[in-house]
């Protein structure tokens, strides 16, 4: 079962990070959904955060574990909110299980395929030799030999945890991602239709979803609202957090 934090309540919304993400990273703005009157669950995807590590990655075995996760929490007639990797979750779930979801929300990504363009930050987690017991302040050294925007490497960061006693380690699982890249930019399948509101929100900054990316959205999303923030890249959620939550209360609440 995945691992979640589940705070408030009403109306479930569900919500998912992006690629080396966590619920941690929702922290903030989920107590902000918790206080307009909503019940939120925030997950850890698998071979992400707190939750189980699997050789098998993929957009269709994460969705199995969304709608057991759904199950088992007897959650239906959800809000659901993805941002990128997670995004995509959000995407296939919607299509695949349109029952359970009332509102899509999607955060900085498309349906289309994504060409890998994660190189560099693997290139510099795999360069972390945990059998040397390194520090923090090492991990975060090597990492920026690879990985130069300040902000990025903080969000990486975030996934070191202390496996025992003067031993750091990573949450996610690195070996799994080394070996199966290529799945996370899988398109959503030409024929999966949701004919329910959904909220494609993108960063100004970003190039995620260009305009040109329009018409391929609406063919799968037919009712969809797009949004932009100004000013912001492919984390619009923690670049704008005031925007971002303005703009997804007042789609949930409409």
């Amino acid at each position: 079962m995945l691992y979640s934090k589940i705070e408030g309540e009403g109306k479930p919304f569900v919500i998912m990070h992006g690629f080396l993400g966590m619920s941690d990273n929702w922290k903030t703005l989920a107590g902000q959904y918790v206080e307009a009157g909503f019940q939120v669950h925030i997950l850890d995807l698998r071979n992400h955060g707190r939750s189980f590590h699997s050789d098998e990655w993929s957009y269709e075995a994460m969705v199995q574990d969304v709608f057991e996760y759904c199950q088992a929490n007897q959650l239906s007639q959800i809000d659901i909110l993805g941002h990128s990797m997670g995004g995509k979750v959000a995407m296939l779930f919607a299509t695949t299980h349109p029952d359970l979801v009332d509102k899509l929300i999607v955060a900085d990504i498309g349906p289309k395929f994504y060409k890998q363009h994660h190189q560099d930050i693997l290139a510099g987690l795999n360069a972390v030799d945990f059998s040397v017991k390194p520090s923090r302040n090492d991990v975060e050294a090597i990492l920026a030999q690879y990985v130069p925007d300040f902000g990025t490497r903080q969000f990486l960061l975030k996934n070191l945890y202390w496996k025992e006693p003067g031993q750091l380690a990573f949450r996610f699982n690195l070996e799994v991602f080394n070996n199966n890249l290529d799945a996370i930019g899988k398109p959503l399948a030409d024929n999966l239709i949701f004919n329910k509101p959904a909220l494609f929100i993108r960063g100004g900054d970003s190039g995620y979803i260009p305009d040109s990316d329009i018409e391929d959205i609406q063919k799968h999303f037919p009712d969809l609202k797009l949004e932009t923030i100004p000013n912001a890249g492919h984390w619009l959620h923690a670049e704008n957090p005031k925007m971002f939550f303005e703009l997804t209360n007042a789609f949930l609440k409409s």
